[in-house]
């Protein structure tokens, strides 16, 4: 269908794969899943995760980010800047931030006075840092993740601590953070696994992960396969609701909630068409992105 634009990416192209057994259960039997333009994905037999198997390294995956392409992605988030952080907004509405945001902040005032500090928050794959700039003007505090390129912009335009390494190669203290937030990002990352168990270490005891990713099993993937726009190269994985809540539960969360959102992509029907699509979307769970809240057990 004419109508349908990909999410940005990086060009496919040859890279070094090898094989891997499944992130979520260790099966090592797929089936064909989902041909896309020069690659393609495979669901494990056995629990159902959407996934690119054999699997590009993940040398060659961080090149991605950090590489020849790391100035375009750039450019692409301040583009697409306000853009990204109101939409990230309305989907942290939807999944109960502000009502866990005030909590925390409840819970800070009646604190010790000579030990009281507000919340403490981690975005990983934060970008330009718009969202973590928001909510230091929320009163939090702030600290963010970012290998591309986008992290000097956060951290020299907007003054927040923004490190350039991978999660697990930052050594946070354990128990220091109230929330993870983590956006359109599990989906790039080699082992979502071992990612999430390191979450986990570092989020205090009842913290919480906010995660955005897009929906294997809402309609748009349903209707265009491999010409979905979020079968892209750099999706190393495509999670539904259950095959995230099975990891989640894996590596030591509790779903809470699962709110999705987009019927059908602009440009691909009239007008007249999407917004009941979107709204259908939206209540019935069958969006095309979703975001997913749970709480460290």
């Amino acid at each position: 269908m004419a109508g349908i634009k990909k999410t940005w990416s990086t060009p496919v192209c040859a890279a070094d794969s090898s094989l891997i057994p499944c992130v979520i259960c260790g099966g090592s039997h797929f089936s064909p899943a989902m041909n896309c333009e020069g690659f393609g994905y495979v669901c494990c037999e056995n629990c159902g995760l959407v996934q690119m198997n054999p699997q590009p390294v993940k040398t060659g995956v961080m090149q991605r980010y950090s590489g020849d392409y790391g100035e375009d992605y750039l450019s692409y988030e301040l583009e697409n800047e306000a853009a990204f952080l109101r939409l990230q907004m309305l989907a942290l509405a939807d999944a109960g931030f502000d009502r866990i945001e005030k909590h925390l902040f409840l819970s800070s005032a009646a604190g010790n006075m000579q030990t009281r500090e507000p919340p403490h928050v981690l975005d990983i794959g934060c970008a330009t840092g718009a969202l973590l700039a928001h909510l230091k003007e929320r009163g939090w505090r702030v600290t963010g993740v970012e290998i591309s390129p986008a992290a000097g912009y956060a951290r020299n335009r907007r003054g927040i601590d923004v490190r350039s390494l991978p999660l697990e190669e930052n050594n946070f203290t354990a128990g220091t953070f109230d929330i993870v937030h983590a956006s359109h990002l599990i989906e790039h990352i080699n082992d979502p696994h071992f990612f999430l168990k390191e979450v986990c270490r570092v989020l205090k005891p009842q913290g919480h992960i906010f995660i955005s990713t897009p929906n294997i099993a809402g309609l748009q993937a349903r209707l265009f396969g491999g010409r979905w726009r979020s079968a892209i190269f750099d999706h190393l994985f495509l999670f539904s609701a259950g095959t995230l809540k099975m990891l989640l539960t894996k590596t030591g969360f509790m779903t809470e909630s699962i709110n999705t959102w987009g019927g059908l992509a602009a440009g691909t029907v009239p007008m007249l068409l999407k917004k009941p699509a979107d709204i259908l979307a939206k209540r019935l769970g069958f969006g095309d992105v979703m975001i997913v809240r749970a709480r460290k057990r």
